[in-house]
């Protein structure tokens, strides 16, 4: 999950996000308008000015699963995350994701999901948001709609994520961990839409659709293994 053949070495894809940073910019696929499937991208939330984010430091209450939080650091590679279809529904690379589609987001570096379930989340008593999962499989908690004002979720605009499962939307309040992630937004989901659950897609690899030679439509990209 997350990995490529590099000149038969294997790397993680934030190497390679960073490689092809570096040859074609900050994001490429940047003048496409809308957020396609398969890309790889952070997500900020617009009110408190923090990136959805994860590392390998484990929930110390609750499920005890992988912690999700919000950072303020713009370049860090643990706050990339892959748009991938569910279990049930495919997400062809390169198509636009639809208001109301329903996806995964995949953390790079680990290959977890991102999660939710009835845990409360450490600092609010809301409820937990975790990364779960292996090598990008885990389970129906793992789903997301995402809720956007038009036919496509556009680059440009806000949009907002409600758990499948619990209802319950992706959000961030405020409140700060101590040590050993000293700083960090706590994430949790809440049942009700408020500015604290709005998001906005900004760094990444965005998936375009190509012509093929015999110029009929082929969603090919960036060669990955996601």
């Amino acid at each position: 999950m997350g990995r490529f053949n590099c000149a038969g070495l294997t790397c993680p894809l934030s190497t390679i996000i960073l490689l092809f940073s570096w040859i074609f910019g900050p994001s490429l696929g940047s003048e496409l308008s809308f957020v396609t499937c398969g890309s790889v991208i952070k997500l900020l939330n617009i009110k408190h000015n923090v990136r959805l984010h994860s590392h390998d430091v484990r929930y110390g209450s609750g499920s005890g699963q992988q912690s999700v939080t919000g950072v303020t650091a713009v370049e860090d590679s643990n706050s990339y995350w892959s748009i991938r279809g569910t279990r049930d529904t495919w997400c062809h690379r390169g198509t636009p994701i639809q208001c109301g589609q329903e996806i995964r987001l995949t953390h790079v570096n680990t290959g977890r999901n991102l999660h939710s379930h009835f845990f409360a989340s450490p600092l609010s008593s809301n409820q937990e948001v975790s990364a779960f999962g292996d090598e990008g499989e885990g389970d129906h908690l793992d789903e997301w709609t995402v809720q956007c004002g038009g036919s496509v979720w556009k680059r440009e605009e806000a949009v907002r994520f409600r758990h499948k499962a619990t209802d319950a939307l992706l959000s961030v309040t405020g409140e700060q961990y101590g040590r050993p992630i000293h700083g960090q937004r706590e994430v949790h989901a809440m049942a009700s839409p408020s500015q604290h659950s709005l998001w906005k897609a900004m760094e990444g690899i965005f998936m375009k659709p190509s012509e093929n030679p015999a110029g009929s439509r082929d969603y090919t990209h960036l060669h990955t293994e996601f």
